[in-house]
């Protein structure tokens, strides 16, 4: 459905592209975390993906149109939730009213089951501009899934949202997930989505290292939590916690673990030559 062919983009007054010949593809619905190092090109690839920026070269196909056209059709199936946002001085159902038009599939009934899921309680009855920014964020959020769109882009969701908040996100975030649906989720917070992803896409230096479902992963990875030795000393990757180690190990097959996101980013980023060796080039794969 997405196809993101040799995209470069650079900021005026910046000599160094923030994103450089990148290229991703996305055939399948589902639930992706984009992962990345500040600088690396997140939040720009996003808002390149939707068509809200312009690539220097390359470009982003969405059911096979040019996003940057910004068709209505296209426009209509695409909702991107920026990191900050800022919602006028309405109640929610005149901001409903004014926005819910413009999205062909939207669900009165799905905003309202999303916000129970948020427990926002009497919030809808105040101005939206008055609310905090994780009350904003959750109503804001609600709409955008209520809109019923096949390309959800997600920047920073979590940040804003108390503990409550996160569980009810990650519970929000599974509960909508579909075959013919992309939610691609841009965060550093990885403890606050590793368990609900289907699939992990990690960039660096305006590159993409890994573009891989957690079943592919965690059939060639192990992540173990451990205390032995001989493992650690073969791990691919340690992190030394309170008397034992968070490790990654190849997989011989032995092994069900659960991907650790921390651990598999610092592997990505640092051991480059791994990941090729054990996944096929994400870049090459794209041109397959």
């Amino acid at each position: 459905m997405l196809n993101v062919g040799n995209l470069s983009f650079t900021y005026p007054r910046r000599r160094e592209p923030v994103v450089d010949d990148f290229s991703l593809k996305i055939n399948d619905g589902g639930i992706y975390g984009l992962l990345g190092p500040n600088g690396a090109g997140k939040s720009t690839l996003l808002y390149l993906i939707s068509g809200l920026l312009t690539p220097k070269s390359g470009q982003v196909d969405f059911k096979g149109i040019n996003t940057r056209l910004r068709l209505p059709e296209t426009l209509s199936d695409i909702f991107i939730v920026p990191e900050e946002l800022t919602l006028p001085p309405v109640k929610l159902d005149s901001y409903v009213k004014m926005n819910a038009p413009f999205y062909p599939r939207f669900s009165a009934e799905d905003l309202h089951r999303h916000l129970a899921t948020f427990e926002v309680g009497d919030i809808a009855r105040y101005k939206l501009s008055t609310l905090s920014m994780g009350q904003k964020k959750k109503i804001f959020m609600s709409f955008a899934l209520a809109c019923n769109t096949s390309l959800l882009l997600m920047d920073e969701p979590t940040n804003g949202l108390d503990i409550p908040g996160k569980a009810a996100f990650r519970r929000f975030i599974a509960s909508s997930a579909s075959d013919d649906r992309i939610i691609i989720i841009s965060t550093h917070q990885v403890r606050d989505i590793d368990r609900i992803l289907d699939h992990v896409i990690i960039m660096d230096n305006h590159h993409l290292l890994l573009n891989e479902s957690i079943n592919a992963i965690t059939a060639k990875l192990a992540f173990l939590n451990t205390t032995d030795r001989s493992l650690i000393d073969r791990a691919l990757v340690a992190q030394p916690g309170l008397g034992n180690a968070q490790i990654i190990i190849p997989n011989d097959g032995a092994y069900d673990t659960e991907v650790n996101l921390e651990s598999l980013f610092e592997l990505a980023t640092t051991r480059r030559d791994i990941i090729s060796q054990l996944f096929t080039n994400p870049q090459d794969r794209n041109q397959q």
